[in-house]
């Protein structure tokens, strides 16, 4: 790589940064300030950084006459990012096992800078990555940092991430075009001397730095089998080269051969479940203490479980499965007959067996909460009573015991790991309190259901309600009709009524049973002549004492609404009316128009109802004040005009009488070629 540029430029700038972190490796290393936590490291980088400035200063001025100086520059360099970076790791308190891995760049780096006529690209992409790993644990040492600690830290964050992020831009343009630029490189210097006022006031600060560095076992995993594939994959293009090398005319066969093998060799080792399930586990082992990562197997879990696609029994055996790399399992649950029967199965046969709810192994899972070990049953049978283990258990290795409200609501079975695992107090915790969660989900699903089911009852429950009542209105008009037919027989107007009547009726008893055949549609609305229905429903109740009168003072109004549904409603508030009024009494009907709406009203001079009644009981379902009502034909009438958009009000008065207010939106066709 070819250095060049203004020469007195290059050598102020890096002169700058001689004298500043010179003295600022001077102030850390001082016995005032030396008993401040990591100002020894930080004055070790101080002083390495203050060398490295010095050589490229020199380099810089000897240019000509020393050439080897500015060659070598890649070595101060390496030397310089590898002291920054372990004063991160140490200001992080990462362990050993991490600060070595971070040393693998700058040591990359030291090694391709000894090699001067290495590709221009490996001594610019090693230095650029090694500045991308700076600048992530500075984010990293930021972020972890409590809340009410970062006013002592913000300083030397921007002051190492300065470092880093101008190496960043200085190595990247120099991968763009392949050479360093000299104007970017002469600036180093002075740039990098900004930082150490920074990290000067964040030492003064006396700073409180983060607890540690904590990489999620996913991070550790992927990077792992990279690293593995990677090397993998050195090797097999070694290996490939070597054969051609030595195989004269058969080298090229054996090489495309060798390359074939090892790839599908590679695909089949990354797509192993069992390969994967012992890297984690070597992963947990050796560079974590505790197995699992909490946050990490809580939300995989708690996702798996809540997701809102079918088959939650299944979900739960796989998501327990994963939390000890099972490959298979079954779930039991508890019936009605308070028997455990296998209810799902995933990769696992289900065995034509029950166990009784004071079965051996219900009492040991649910009165001591035990994540049974079959394997351990079998080679220890004193642990667990002398008792034989269940004869459909063979290929079970864990019983995981659901728990809900201190009882046992069903468990699970899980068969042998992909890789061998050993089943300690962790790992039994985890799988106690994830059957929890479990049995949490599935009770509330089956909780669901039966509501769904209870729902469905009452929907019909409820239709059979309001057909009863409907019943019940045509069985009092009948009997109406007949307390007059003793009366009234004799005249021939009113055995037409009563015809019409009889018919009316057994027409809606015949629309009552269809309905009970079948599960028919919603009513659908259509545009209805008010005038016409009133006078039809009327006419039905001519029969009756005191008969009904209609005043129509407005003709033509139109509603969206069915007919059978209003005829139903604006009936059984007539029919009402007639049994709370003497036969000496009156009842009117009246429709008029107001403020766009049609206002159907029904007076009567009955008996009439109290205010507290109107208000606290009228609109309750079943409650009447009638020796044979059913208290819902009110609460019917007002849910289906509040559906239409009406609305239904009540003024009554004791001894004086009752009126109801029907109020419905008129409807209005548009006329043609208009919206």
């Amino acid at each position: 790589m070819q250095w060049d540029g203004a020469v007195a430029v290059a050598a102020f700038s890096h002169g700058v940064a001689v004298l500043a972190f010179g003295a600022l490796a001077v102030l850390l290393l001082r016995p005032a300030w030396r008993q401040r936590p990591h100002a020894r490291a930080m004055g070790g980088a101080a002083a390495i950084t203050a060398a490295w400035a010095g050589w490229a200063m020199a380099a810089a001025a000897a240019a000509s006459s020393a050439p080897v100086l500015l060659d070598l520059q890649g070595v101060a360099d390496a030397l310089r990012s590898a002291s920054w970076l372990a004063l991160l790791m140490q200001l992080s308190s990462a362990g050993w096992r991490l600060l070595a891995g971070a040393m693998l760049l700058p040591a990359a780096a030291l090694a391709v800078a000894l090699q001067p006529a290495a590709s221009p690209l490996l001594h610019a992409g090693l230095p650029l990555a090694s500045s991308v790993m700076g600048m992530l644990l500075v984010e990293h040492l930021y972020r972890s940092a409590p809340q009410n600690t970062r006013w002592g830290i913000k300083f030397a964050c921007l002051g190492i991430g300065a470092l880093f992020a101008f190496d960043f831009y200085l190595y990247s343009d120099a991968m763009l075009l392949r050479h360093v630029n000299p104007d970017i490189w002469a600036a180093r210097g002075i740039v990098n001397a900004l930082s150490a006022p920074l990290l000067a006031m964040a030492m003064a600060r006396g700073p409180v730095w983060t607890p540690g560095l904590r990489l999620s076992r996913q991070i550790m995993f992927h990077s792992a089998a990279l690293l593995g594939a990677a090397m993998y994959l050195i090797a097999m293009a070694v290996s490939a080269w070597y054969l051609r090398y030595i195989g004269g005319a058969w080298g090229a066969l054996m090489q495309l051969a060798c390359l074939c093998g090892a790839a599908m060799l590679l695909a089949a080792v990354l797509f192993s479940g069992a390969m994967r399930a012992r890297l984690k586990l070597f992963i947990g082992k050796h560079f974590y203490q505790g197995r699992y990562d909490y946050r990490e197997e809580w939300q995989r879990f708690t996702r798996a479980l809540a997701d809102d696609a079918g088959g939650l029994s299944e979900r739960a055996i796989q998501a327990m499965a994963g939390l000890v790399e099972s490959p298979a399992g079954m779930l039991w649950l508890r019936r009605e007959d308070d028997l455990f029967r296998p209810a799902t199965r995933w990769n696992m046969p289900l065995p034509d067996a029950d166990e009784r709810a004071d079965s051996p192994l219900c009492r040991l899972l649910a009165v001591r909460g035990w994540v049974v070990d079959l394997p351990e049953w079998r080679r220890q049978p004193g642990r667990y009573e002398g008792l034989p283990p269940p004869a459909w258990s063979a290929g079970v290795w864990l019983i995981v015991p659901l728990m809900l409200d201190r009882s046992l609501f069903g468990f699970i079975c899980l068969a042998l790991p992909r890789t061998a695992l050993q089943l300690n107090w962790e790992v039994r915790d985890v799988l106690k309190i994830a059957g929890s969660q479990a049995a949490s989900y599935l009770a509330h699903r089956a909780s669901a259901d039966s509501l769904a089911v209870a729902r469905q009852f009452e929907s019909f429950n409820r239709m059979s309600t309001f057909i009863v009542h409907d019943l019940k209105n045509l069985v009092s008009q009948l009997s109406l009709l007949l307390v007059n037919a003793e009366k009234h027989k004799a005249n021939p107007a009113f055995q037409d009524d009563m015809l019409e009547t009889l018919s009316h009726s057994l027409g809606k008893m015949k629309h009552l049973l269809l309905k009970l055949r079948r599960d028919d549609a919603p009513d659908a609305a259509a545009p209805l002549q008010l005038d016409q229905l009133l006078m039809r429903v009327v006419q039905l109740h001519a029969g009756s004492e005191p008969r009904p009168s209609l005043e129509l003072r407005s003709a033509g109004l139109t509603v969206m609404a069915n007919a059978r549904r209003l005829e139903r409603v604006i009936g059984h508030l007539i029919q009402n009316a007639i049994e709370a009024t003497p036969r000496a009494g009156q009842v009117a009907v009246r429709m008029y128009e107001n403020d766009g709406a049609a206002v159907i009203e029904l007076s009567d001079t009955g008996h009439g109802m109290s205010e507290q009644f109107v208000r606290e009981r009228l609109f309750q379902p079943f409650v009447s004040t009638k020796a044979a009502g059913m208290g819902i034909g009110v609460f019917e009438s007002r849910e289906y005009l509040r559906e239409i958009g009406g609305q239904l009000q009540v003024a009554s008065a004791p001894s004086q009488g009752t009126t109801f207010r029907v109020t419905l939106p008129l409807h209005k066709e548009s006329e043609h070629g208009q919206e």
